[in-house]
């Protein structure tokens, strides 16, 4: 039997790149964590055969997927074809849990309203702007962005599907009306909203149990059984360990192939998708990658294991990366790495040079 680990790295298309473009990987898990946007643009790139990171651009810029707040209320990248669903069934739950912070900024329901609507109006007059454009607007307006209030008052008017983020430029990013966008505005009621959320999850990230999915999509468990459940005759129930698994009958099986190499950026899929990620990591090890200062650590995968963590820094003509294992590798895993070291080179067009 295929361990767990290696089934999702199939799963996910890590293993398998069978998506031609960012969109189509975006559609396939649903949503891709977003935090580290550089980082998440090296996560769409690894799924896709030969891909470069100017595709990601193009695909941002296309309107084709967007970064938004969804899954816990973090960023995350979702397609055009999905964000109004998505957002219509989980902003609620994620503007109720956050109550009590916009009490303590002092951003109730008039402020909202009044700062919604001056950034659609802003947004209105002109091509996609930037937060700090879009800020200035809301200070001369006379609503203060101190603090922690400009990231509230962009998220909430992001949760209540007015605008999103597209390219960010200089670590400034890029926001887009999201009336003026070619999306699916088609919205589906709850019920049928949960069972594609979890019909998303299962084929995208099998074998996976219900606290995994509840993890993810951050629905509660009565609506997570009520998912699985209006799914169940397209699910396959494993119980490995003692612990009961599904697998989406439509899930690419992974195939019996000799061990690979993968850098991961920090918050992949393939750790944050699951409650319980010692499919993957060693125990031992999962205390390093917590992550600090906010920021998840990339790491190095073989095999389906992490079995280290790596560190990239960009400079002007090329990109270092030191590869920090966390035990000297064998003659195969460090084949595996150089082939993953050069695909990384590829994908930021830059020769990479190993510290």
């Amino acid at each position: 039997m295929i361990s767990i680990a290696l089934q999702r790295l199939t799963s996910q298309q890590i293993a398998a790149s069978h998506p031609s473009n960012p969109t189509e990987v975006v559609n396939w898990l649903g949503a891709v964590q977003g935090q580290d946007y550089l980082g998440t643009k090296w996560a769409l790139g690894l799924r896709i055969e030969d891909a470069r990171e100017a595709d990601i651009d193009a695909a941002l810029n296309s309107g084709s997927i967007f970064r938004t707040w969804a899954m816990r209320g973090t960023l995350h990248f979702v397609s055009a074809s999905d964000i109004h669903w998505l957002l219509a069934l989980l902003a609620p739950r994620i503007i109720a849990s956050i109550a009590r912070r916009y009490r303590e900024l002092d951003l109730d329901e008039p402020t909202f309203a009044r700062s919604n609507a001056i950034l659609v109006e802003r947004l209105k007059q002109g091509p996609p702007l930037n937060r700090t454009t879009l800020m200035a607007t809301l200070e001369e307006a006379g609503i203060s962005t101190k603090g922690q209030r400009a990231p509230y008052l962009l998220q909430r008017a992001a949760l209540d599907r007015l605008i999103c983020q597209g390219v960010t430029l200089k670590n400034d990013p890029t926001y887009h009306l999201l009336e003026a966008l070619d999306t699916n505005n088609g919205l589906l009621d709850s019920a049928a909203a949960i069972t594609e959320l979890a019909r998303r999850y299962f084929l995208s990230r099998s074998p996976a149990t219900a606290a995994d999915f509840g993890w993810w999509s951050g629905l509660p468990m009565a609506h997570v059984k009520r998912g699985i459940a209006a799914i169940e005759t397209e699910l396959i129930e494993e119980t490995r360990d003692g612990k009961r698994y599904w697998r989406h009958r439509a899930t690419p099986i992974a195939a019996e192939t000799p061990a690979q190499g993968y850098l991961l950026p920090g918050f992949d899929e393939y750790l944050l998708s699951y409650k319980d990620r010692s499919a993957s990591v060693d125990m031992t090890h999962l205390k390093t990658l917590t992550p600090t200062n906010g920021m998840m650590p990339s790491t190095m995968v073989y095999a389906g294991r992490v079995i280290g963590r790596w560190r990239r820094t960009l400079q002007k003509e090329s990109v270092a990366v030191a590869l920090q294992p966390f035990a000297a590798l064998d003659t195969d895993q460090v084949r595996a790495f150089e082939s993953a070291l050069a695909r990384y080179g590829r994908f930021l067009g830059l020769p990479v040079q190993q510290t």
